[in-house]
């Protein structure tokens, strides 16, 4: 699981389309912290299984609650009793580390982040499993946990002495690896087995095209309604595929379970007009690819499609935390009132073999 990867656009969504095959499924925590002042809880945890939220827990309601049924379903008060209390420890240690890391960057005011992204990935299939976990401030990467290598790689300079640090305690990377390698796959197996039937359904996906003028003319395909998360989007010109011009947008949430993304073409009008171009989608769900030809009567106005990170069935936005995905490539990716949420550019992360 990611924030981010080493990989080029089109590689991170054939990656994508990999990842959703049912055999392949994913465990993922993001915890972050924010400085106070701001109208958002300091602490917060989401927890995802394949990407979608499955448990969340923040500084306001120190609470740990289930976010899908299949989870509400198959475990006891007690779970939520405990997981709940657990979260005590991180919530104090993760707000004195912004405060420690303010004074490292020579910070005295403004809003910053501290989030820690961790989880596991297993292919029921092969077996095969993999783990990662990583630190970010303010948006930046910081320092990786090296699970192959067993070793904390620092991703800025100011990161080299705290993973030096943790380089010098072979007993917590051993820690670590167990609970990477161990503790979390035994816990997505669990969770798959209560939710399997809701994480390896499949929702076909809706397309439109819309137009847009401004800042640089062009065409958006917007796609909608779709689970699960991977997915492709390609442009065609007279039947090739275009590779230059073409903006692939983030892959975020709907209020309903499923995700949305789109993809932009940058084109004037007469170069579309005078010639034939096509946007192609392929998911899972699709015994067929779904093909939109550019014309007049398949564009719509960008006020016909409600806009990115809202419910398709309502006009307000969802929660204050929005999760969109690393996934695999990448994921998981808050972002909320004026807090800037980390996009992670790199990562030593490597997916199950699927």
């Amino acid at each position: 699981m990611v924030l981010g990867m080493r990989v080029l656009a089109l590689s991170l969504v054939l990656g994508s389309i990999c990842a959703s095959n049912a055999a392949s499924h994913s465990l993922k925590y993001f915890y972050t912290a924010v400085t106070a002042g701001v109208d958002f809880p300091e602490f917060t945890i989401v927890g995802l299984v394949d990407d979608e939220q499955f448990v969340h827990y923040d500084s306001n309601i120190r609470r740990m609650i289930p976010k899908t049924e299949w989870i509400n379903k198959n475990e006891r008060a007690d779970y939520w009793d405990r997981e709940s209390q657990k979260q005590t420890g991180p919530q104090q240690t993760f707000k004195a580390n912004i405060g420690i890391l303010m004074q490292r960057f020579n910070q005295t005011q403004g809003v910053h982040t501290f989030q820690w992204m961790f989880g596991c990935e297993w292919d029921d299939e092969t077996g095969a499993t993999g783990g990662f976990s990583q630190y970010g401030y303010d948006g930046e990467d910081f320092i990786t946990y090296d699970l192959e290598n067993q070793r904390c790689v620092a991703l800025a300079q100011s990161g080299f002495s705290i993973a030096q640090k943790k380089n010098n305690d072979p007993a917590r990377l051993e820690h670590w690896k167990y609970c990477l390698t161990q503790e979390c796959v035994d816990g997505l197996k669990k969770y798959v087995s209560y939710g399997r039937s809701a994480l390896e359904r499949t929702v076909a996906p809706k397309v439109s095209l819309l137009q847009k003028d401004s800042p640089s003319p062009g065409l958006t395909c917007h796609v909608t309604g779709f689970y699960p998360r991977g997915f492709m989007v390609t442009w065609q010109r007279n039947g090739e595929d275009l590779h230059e011009d073409v903006e692939l947008g983030e892959t975020v949430p709907n209020g309903d379970g499923t995700f949305q993304t789109r993809s932009h073409l940058t084109v004037k009008p007469e170069d579309w007009k005078s010639q034939e171009y096509t946007c192609t989608v392929q998911h899972k769900s699709l015994e067929q690819d779904i093909v939109l030809s550019v014309n007049e009567e398949n564009i719509k106005r960008n006020s016909d499609i409600k806009t990115l990170c809202f419910n398709p069935d309502d006009s307000s936005p969802p929660m204050g935390v929005i999760i969109g995905c690393v996934v695999g490539a990448l994921i998981l990716i808050l972002a909320v009132i004026g807090v800037v949420i980390w996009k992670k550019r790199s990562s030593s992360y490597k997916t199950t073999n699927t």
